[in-house]
């Protein structure tokens, strides 16, 4: 494709007569996939030719977005394109790994400078410089940036934090139907033509949160109030209230329907921007009540009737011009709306007060017919700047975070673009100057100092001739003479001053400027200045009145008596400004004009835009008629040509965009040099403590030189690793070069360190995982065991513990028992002893019951000395019988002496359990066969006829017993 653009260039340079426009149609028509050029820096060669061909093309195939190399350029469409700015297609930009490869777009631009502010490289601070002539879109640009910027600097975690950011995201998008409303009007080139410059500062916090935004104005074209250009409108805010207002509204302000107003010039064109309600939601969203809207519209139609009063010519210059009839009622309105008194409002505007001499002498003098229309629409002018400014100041108090939440901000420039209309005044001549500081801003930061800077680092460059503009800033704010001191000096002197005067003195004092120039043709006094967009005559009529900007101080004073709400805010009763408003001859100070306040804060501006790291977007116009699908070349050309876009292109395609200071290039990519072997077994690079302890300035700098050497070498094998096999950029040389004292390189091989440096990182941070898995492994397992252990020596001593108490338990019980034995033992022969001697010598016997045999006579002397052993042998189903049974239980009982036969003894066979020896037990009692407590009670003892041991055993051979 290339290859075609430069036989197609060679073909055109040798037919020589082929015009501009055929050449591009047979350009055109041959280039099939010119559109697909994304970067203009591709296009070859560059000339302003061959880059409006591709801009041509992409605009032919609804491509209106064209990166050059730093440098967006935007077509306006003049259509509406929804999907090219909805919400999904700004998600897809920021969740991008990389947005530069997706197609152009003002969303990649936003992207990259949110990037920039959360990577925390210095300037953290971002700006984005929207430039362009009236009507190529930068408004709207501005507008869709703010959006994203919305949506992708919004993510918060908890549920109050996501509220407040929806509501702070939605009072700065609110903002810009206000401003715009009250800031922007229909031009001849553009249906909504800002008025006034904006920055807009978008305020973010650590986290890089949006949190609040500041807007700051620059120069309101408030002379459009009273005068409008032929077919041109009024600010947008007064068509709002005239076709938006509702029958009481209407009623209540005073606007019929059909009603003219004289500053409400072409009523009946409708544009998208006349919408009233639009503008209420946004102000109610910013904080506005619904009675404070209604009184600042009240205000409003107030200046429409006061546009139209009018005054006849007084026929005696002693007396005050009179108002024509049709004007009597509009100032009666007027009064009403304002809560002016009609009298003091009329004697204001008819006559002029004079403080003269050195008493300060107070002296009226009536005003001629120019006299009085003047002081009407400065007047309606001071009304009308207050008030613009008052609302800045609310949507600033809506929006505005506090100081100690942000720390980083991302600022939005929307300035009004070169102009240049058939009558050019004070207020084009301001325009055109911040447009070229603005281009000189571009210049000096990237042209100039791309080129300067290469020189020094000592790189190889063929320098481009680009357009300076200096010399038409010298004439414009030189010192110690230009156009801007020339007028304030007329300001100063304080006297009448002319048209033709003021071109005289121009001309001389600055006749040896290249941009200056004269119209002889002209009939008005008039000088040119060559601008960087082209020449512009300005009429010198009107300039210095237009500069002094006065204000009459009856006019403040008579605001002040106002019973208006809104008004009493506007112009307030300041004693100060009394005392200010009578100095004395002698120390009057001098006055601030116009030119001076603007030029100060485009000064204060400049310095915030060199302190951030500067996005430019450029807009192009195809066309003035503002017409889809048209491109016009030679406008477009003009356009090319005033912005210095073909030498943008030249320096970014043949230039190093990146440039890197060589000790942040080595701590950023020193760590590439693990993705290749040691040259030298020896090498050793020392410790950062040893740099900075170690090393002398000069030994600092050879090893930081080794160090760029050594990164420098691993590029070839980054670059073949990252090329595509059989790719035959593998043997073009790497577009990296080290100057003296910064790396130079572009965007591509920028890419291609960060994606090795994410490499060796994920290579570092894979290593550092497995080390800490491998740690907390051996970590856990080393617990583990020590849980083990633990445990076991728990186990061990709670066993031992349960072990002690049981041992303990059993000696108690075993005591017990050996006690209670021996005890039961010892009464249990003291009883038998008692009852023995009793029956022996008080009970007698027969004497064949005295004769036992030998068997139960041995079986008798053991229940004697034994008797519980008595006890239970008497209650066993063998053994002794009859008498003898009933012996041994009255024995073993105690029982007093007397008849045995009297007393009744239950036996085992009458009722189950054994008989207590104290007294009868209430219930049963069972002798369980279980495992005694005591060693070997459960061993069976050898069988004897004459000996019995073992109590519990009895009881387990009670049955064995009875077959003895």
């Amino acid at each position: 494709m290339l290859q075609q653009v430069n036989g197609h260039r060679s073909g055109s340079d040798a037919q020589g007569g082929k015009s501009l426009r055929e050449d591009l149609q047979e350009f055109l028509g041959g280039e099939a996939l010119l559109h697909e050029l994304d970067d203009l820096t591709k296009v070859n060669p560059v000339t302003l030719e061959t880059v409006l061909r591709c801009l041509q093309a992409r605009y032919a195939a609804d491509m209106f977005y064209t990166s050059a190399g730093c440098t967006l350029v935007a077509l306006n469409p003049f259509k509406p394109v929804p999907q090219l700015y909805s919400p999904a297609l700004m998600r897809e930009y920021h969740a991008a790994p990389q947005p530069q490869k997706l197609r152009p777009h003002i969303f990649a631009v936003g992207e990259q400078t949110y990037r920039n502010v959360q990577s925390l490289i210095e300037p953290v601070n971002q700006s984005i410089i929207v430039s362009g002539e009236s009507g190529a879109g930068k408004t709207w640009t501005s507008r869709c940036l703010m959006k994203f910027y919305a949506v992708v600097a919004a993510s918060p975690t908890s549920l109050e934090s996501h509220k407040i950011a929806e509501r702070i995201e939605q009072r700065i998008l609110n903002s810009n139907p206000v401003m715009e409303a009250f800031g922007n009007a229909c031009t001849l080139r553009n249906n909504n033509s800002s008025r006034f410059g904006k920055f807009i500062q978008l305020q973010l916090n650590s986290a890089q949160q949006m949190t609040g935004a500041a807007v700051q104005t620059y120069l309101l074209e408030k002379t459009r109030v009273t005068c409008q250009a032929s077919s041109e409108r009024n600010f947008h805010i007064f068509y709002q209230i005239c076709k938006g207002a509702s029958v009481d509204e209407r009623l209540q302000w005073h606007l019929p329907e059909g009603a003219s107003f004289s500053w409400l010039p072409n009523p009946e064109r409708t544009l998208e921007e006349d919408c009233f309600q639009v503008t209420r939601e946004a102000m109610l969203h910013l904080g506005i009540d619904i009675p404070t809207q209604n009184n600042i519209f009240q205000v409003l139609a107030g200046l429409l009737h006061l546009g139209n009063i009018w005054f006849a010519d007084s026929k005696d210059e002693a007396q005050s011009c009179q108002l024509m009839d049709d004007a009597k009622c509009s100032i009666r309105t007027s009064a009403s709306l304002l809560q002016l008194p009609e009298d003091p409002l009329l004697e204001t505007l008819q006559i002029r007060t004079i403080r003269a001499g050195r008493q300060q002498q107070v002296f009226q003098k009536p005003c001629s017919r120019a006299e009085c229309d003047t002081r009407r629409d400065c007047l309606a002018k001071l009304v009308y700047a207050r008030l613009f400014d008052w609302l800045v100041s609310v949507i600033n108090s809506s929006i505005c975070a506090d100081p100690d939440s942000w720390t980083t901000f991302i600022g939005l420039l929307d300035v009004y673009g070169f102009e240049s209309f058939p009558n050019n005044s004070l207020e084009q001549l301001c325009i055109n100057y911040a447009n070229e500081k603005l281009q000189q801003h571009f210049v000096a930061h990237y042209l100039r100092a791309q080129q300067e800077e290469y020189a020094f680092e000592g790189l190889d460059w063929s320098f481009v001739n680009y357009q300076d503009n200096q010399a038409c800033l010298d004439l414009i704010e030189g010192s110690p003479i230009s156009i801007c001191s020339l007028i304030n000096e007329e300001c100063r002197l304080n006297r009448p001053s002319s048209a033709a005067q003021l071109q005289t003195r121009i001309e001389s004092a600055l006749a040896g400027s290249p941009c200056l120039g004269h119209n002889k043709l002209s009939r008005e006094p008039s000088f040119i200045v060559v601008h960087y967009a082209g020449p512009v005559q300005y009429h010198t009529a009107g300039l210095v009145e237009k500069n002094k900007d006065p204000v009459p101080p009856e006019l403040t004073r008579l605001l002040q008596q106002s019973q208006d709400s809104l008004l009493k805010v506007l112009f307030p009763m300041d004693p100060e400004e009394k005392s200010q408003e009578e100095p004395s001859g002698q120390s009057r100070a001098p006055v601030l004009t116009v030119v001076s306040k603007f030029k100060a804060s485009l000064e204060q501006l400049l310095q915030v835009l060199h302190s951030t790291t500067p996005h430019y977007i450029r807009c192009i116009k195809p066309n003035s008629q503002g017409q889809a699908h048209t491109f016009l070349q030679e406008e477009v050309l003009s356009q090319l040509e005033a912005c210095g876009l073909v030498e943008t292109i030249h320096i970014s395609a043949a230039g190093f965009p990146i440039r890197i200071p060589h000790q942040n290039f080595v701590e950023r990519y020193e760590l590439l040099r693990r993705l290749c072997t040691r040259t030298s077994p020896g090498s050793h690079s020392p410790s950062p403590d040893e740099r900075h302890s170690e090393w002398s300035p000069h030994t600092k700098g050879a090893t930081l030189q080794t160090l760029l050497q050594d990164i420098l070498h691993t590029l070839p094998a980054l670059t073949q690793a990252a090329a595509t096999p059989g790719d035959p950029a593998e043997a073009t040389p790497v577009p990296v070069h080290c100057g003296r004292t910064k790396v130079f390189m572009t965007d591509s091989m920028l890419e291609l360190l960060e994606c090795g440096r994410a490499q060796v990182l994920e290579q570092c941070a894979c290593c550092i995982q497995g080390s800490w898995r491998r740690h907390r492994h051996r970590k856990q397992e080393r617990q583990r065991q020590a849980a083990t252990l633990i445990q076991a020596a728990i186990r061990s001593w709670l066993a031992r513990k349960h072990i002690q108490r049981m041992h303990a338990a059993a000696t108690a019980i075993k005591r017990t028992w050996q006690k209670w034995r021996i005890r039961m033992a010892f009464l249990a022969s003291k009883e038998l002893d008692g009852v023995q001697e009793k029956h022996v010598s008080q009970v007698p016997l027969p004497l064949g019951s005295l004769l036992l045999p030998q068997a139960q006579t041995s079986l008798l002397e053991a229940i004697i000395r034994l008797w519980p052993l008595g006890l239970v042998l008497a209650n066993a189903a063998v053994g002794v019988r009859g008498f003898q049974r009933k012996l041994v239980v009255w024995a073993c009982l105690q029982l007093p002496m007397g008849n045995p036969s009297s007393y009744a003894v239950q036996t085992a066979q009458e009722q189950a359990g054994v008989t207590s020896i104290r007294a009868l037990p209430q219930g049963s009692i069972k002798f369980h066969c279980r495992k005694s407590p005591l060693p070997y009670a459960d061993i069976c003892p050898e069988r004897s006829l004459h000996n019995v041991t073992g109590f519990n055993q009895i009881l387990l051979e009670r049955h064995s017993l009875g077959h003895m």
